[in-house]
């Protein structure tokens, strides 16, 4: 008797091949069969031709702290994702030499603004090694499956302490021993190591993070060790300033920096996934990196890129981390009141005129974790309100947009009434009980149309990335990338066997999983069934269920019927189960 059969899905497989209508038995957390069956069960579930896939894998998330006192992952677990991998852009909570736990809780807070007091409290330490870290991952049980890069930040400051700290190079003898930490943890089961080369990156103390300066020499020694192990992959992310070059050429050091990056991929002979953005002060950087990927394949080097399906774009309210109204004095004078009761004082007569009067506090300075691009966006705030939008739709209920009219934008809408971009986004965030939303897509969104996602979603690099879930928690919730991906693409600019295809088997192979990310007998049973016709995104709400009352955005999905793990469902109409059939999955040794 099987466990549970599926009767009548139609299944996109993940392979990109079209879809096909087909009952699906499951055995022991295994496909095992597929076709028309008539076997026992002792569960069966008439799908009635709703959607079977595999269940997504996201490649970026920052878990790290959250997976040790967090069983079910949320919001990745609302959106169809079944795997997570963990340690992007360089930083993470192992390896940790004796007393170095604080300085991660910094790099962690600043550079993806996760509240310090919530992985304070939540994190309960008990490992140095990464091996030691894995195994307390291992251990837990829990809804979804997890994996782990190996962060630089993290190797540098366990070995190096805090000469990494205040940005010195590494010695030889610092390279040789980060290379033994570094080789220890693959072989322990990561499945691979990350990078963060970006200027945008601060700890909550204003400093760079520990390899965003990190020498030529040393990243190609890390990357040395690749040839010798079974596969495993690079992530790295960089602004491509963190370089020596002229200071106004761009182009120059892009340059260099992407011949430093296809040297490390040269180096390891294993594909090094590089985060890709239309970046709003760099925009000819896309089309740069596009091209040179391209170009660097054909050399040999596999330089693949992580895209999103989506603007990246910072939620900014009164509740959230950023909004353009934090830098006025008298903002901040009553920026310790309840929501509520902070839009009605902004209503109060003459607070408007006051507060708008002002001139604005700078935000990013040393010891501020805020970037720099901060504060040059506020100031030209008429030019930059015409990338700001109200998040909501005017469906009922409300519906995130996340492809905005441009001419429906803050700036224009100011622009048509005659006055400036402030006064126009400070009536729209004091309106109602202070819990509108402003979405600023920052990233991918500069022409205001999704061609340039639909170019670098179709380049053959291209792997769909970047939900960052985890991170960004009071000013991104895009773990809903999924979502967003079959009901704003499919049927309009992408069939469903690629979309699924992007959401699932890319990204297995992409990072080494070969039981996963496809529906076929003998893959382990971890798949979505979907009510296409019904699925849609909920609106990002802020709660405060995080350790220490910490807040944070998520956000829910409709049309997900059921997912599941090894053939058990974590979440069934909404609702998440008790099941905990996640683990945590090591690379082939």
């Amino acid at each position: 008797m099987l466990d549970l059969v599926i009767k009548g899905a139609q299944i996109a497989d993940g392979t990109g091949a079209c879809a096909y209508s087909a009952d699906v038995g499951i055995q022991d957390g295994l496909i095992t069969q597929i076709g028309q069956l008539s076997e026992q069960a002792k569960r069966i579930i008439n799908a009635d031709g709703a959607l079977l896939t595999p269940g997504f894998i996201d490649i970026h998330t920052h878990y790290d702290g959250q997976a040790t006192w967090d069983d079910v992952l949320r919001p990745s677990i609302d959106h169809g994702v079944s795997s997570v991998v963990l340690g992007n852009c360089g930083v993470g909570f192992a390896p940790v030499a004796a007393g170095g736990q604080e300085r991660l809780l910094q790099l962690m807070e600043g550079v993806e603004e996760i509240p310090g007091a919530a992985l304070t409290e939540g994190i309960r330490w008990g490992w140095h090694s990464f091996a030691e870290y894995m195994q307390k991952l291992q251990s837990t049980p829990r809804s979804l499956n997890v994996m782990n890069l190996v962060p630089h930040d993290c190797v540098r400051l366990a070995v190096m302490g805090e000469r990494a700290a205040h940005g010195e190079q590494a010695t030889s003898e610092d390279i040789q021993a980060m290379k033994l930490v570094l080789r220890e943890a693959l072989l322990a089961g990561a499945v691979g190591f990350s990078t963060g080369r970006t200027a945008n990156h601060r700890t909550t103390l204003g400093e760079p993070t520990p390899a965003a300066n990190a020498g030529s020499g040393e990243l190609l020694e890390l990357a040395s060790i690749f040839k010798h192990l079974p596969y495993r992959v690079i992530h790295a992310v960089s602004d491509f300033q963190c370089t020596d070059g002229q200071p106004n050429d761009q182009r120059a050091r892009f340059d260099k920096e992407f011949q430093l990056l296809e040297a490390i991929a040269n180096t390891s002979g294993r594909p090094l996934a590089l985060t890709w953005l239309e970046r709003i002060n760099a925009p000819q950087q896309a089309a740069w990196l596009g091209e040179a990927a391209t170009q660097a394949l054909q050399r040999g080097a596999q330089i693949r890129l992580q895209t999103s399906c989506r603007p990246i774009g910072v939620l900014n309210g009164l509740g959230s981390t950023f909004h353009p109204l934090m830098a006025f004095p008298s903002y901040q004078a009553i920026a310790h009141l309840p929501l509520a009761e902070r839009a009605l004082a902004m209503r109060q007569p003459g607070c408007k005129e006051t507060m708008l009067s002002e001139a604005r506090l700078k935000l990013a300075h040393d010891g501020s974790a805020v970037p720099p691009i901060v504060d040059q966006l506020m100031a030209d705030f008429d030019q930059t309100a015409k990338l700001m939008f109200a998040l909501a739709d005017h469906q009922e209920p409300p519906a995130p947009n996340y492809l905005p009219d441009p001419m429906t934008s803050f700036g224009v809408q100011a622009i048509q009434a005659g006055v400036s971009a402030i006064s126009v986004v400070y009536d729209y965030l004091a309106s109602g009980q202070g819990e509108r939303l402003i979405y600023f897509p920052i990233f991918n969104y500069l022409t205001g149309s999704k061609k340039s996602l639909q170019s670098m979603l179709a380049h053959p690099q291209a792997l769909l990335s970047l939900s960052d879930a985890g991170a960004h928690v009071g000013s991104i919730c895009d773990a809903s990338l999924p979502t967003t991906l079959l009901t704003q693409w499919v049927d309009q600019s992408m069939s469903i066997e690629r979309a699924v295809h992007l959401l699932s088997l890319r990204n297995a192979q992409h990072i080494g999983l070969a039981n996963r990310g496809a529906i076929a007998v003998g893959m382990v049973a971890d798949m979505n069934l979907i009510d296409l016709a019904q699925l849609r995104n909920e609106m990002p709400t802020l709660v405060n269920d995080l350790p220490a009352g910490g807040k944070r955005f998520v956000q829910g999905a409709k049309g997900y019927i059921a997912n599941f793990v090894a053939g058990q469902a974590v979440i069934e109409q909404g609702q998440i189960t008790t099941a905990r059939p996640g683990r945590w999955l090591a690379a082939s040794r």
